[in-house]
């Protein structure tokens, strides 16, 4: 195979669109070394290993976040920051599902950070914007723990029902199956329509709104 000259910045954006395209699973250095022309070889020269290739494309996609419209001008508030930050974090989820879950699985810069917003850099950002609107430093911390837990768990459960392969799909069930298991449970059995309604819009906005309010509240207070 015809060698070229890479730079690392081509191998880690080649990696975030291959995962993007074909998932974490199918993710190795052979096969992202043909996607570029290359052998696999080549690539260590950039990355010394699949795992730091891995690492690499998760921080690039963090820092992405900043490069989001959203991100792009002076909130007026405290509230309008979250209310950005939540969105951006939302578009990157959105758009980059197979990418979004590695924000959680991969080590953050440090232990004590959190995901998704698992980045020194990102968190300084975090906190001192909260800082300029007058939170303390225990109530700046109590946000960030409040802020990023209410994304993690939403955010997952919206990227988990997109039917990507970040994790190994559950094999499907069969409708007549399905009614078979639902007989013992008659309440299920019932709701089960209104279970299957999706109102993520809703719901991202509402959790959204009444977690500003418990902030809101704390400041009070």
């Amino acid at each position: 195979m015809a060698q070229r000259r890479l730079r690392r910045r081509e191998v880690i954006d080649a990696a975030i669109a291959f995962i993007n395209e074909h998932g974490i699973q199918s993710l190795t250095m052979r096969r992202l070394g043909a996607s570029l022309g290359v052998e696999a070889m080549a690539l260590y020269r950039h990355v010394p290993s699949r795992d730091e290739l891995i690492a690499a494309a998760v921080g690039e996609v963090v820092d992405g976040l900043f490069d989001d419209e959203l991100m792009q001008h002076e909130p007026k508030s405290w509230e309008e920051y979250l209310q950005c930050v939540a969105h951006a974090l939302r578009n990157l989820a959105l758009s980059q599902p197979k990418m979004f879950p590695l924000l959680v699985t991969q080590p953050p810069d440090a232990p004590w950070l959190r995901p998704p917003l698992r980045s020194i850099r990102w968190v300084e950002h975090f906190l001192s914007s909260l800082k300029r609107y007058d939170f303390s430093d225990d109530r700046a911390v109590a946000c960030y723990k409040a802020f990023t837990s209410f994304i993690l768990g939403d955010l997952l459960l919206q990227v988990s029902a997109l039917d990507t392969d970040a994790t190994p799909a559950p094999e499907r069930v069969d409708a007549g199956q399905a009614e078979e298991d639902l007989e013992d449970f008659p309440t299920v059995s019932r709701l089960r329509d209104k279970l299957a309604e999706n109102h993520a819009d809703r719901e991202f906005s509402d959790g959204l709104d009444e977690l500003i309010e418990r902030i809101r509240t704390t400041l009070d207070g």
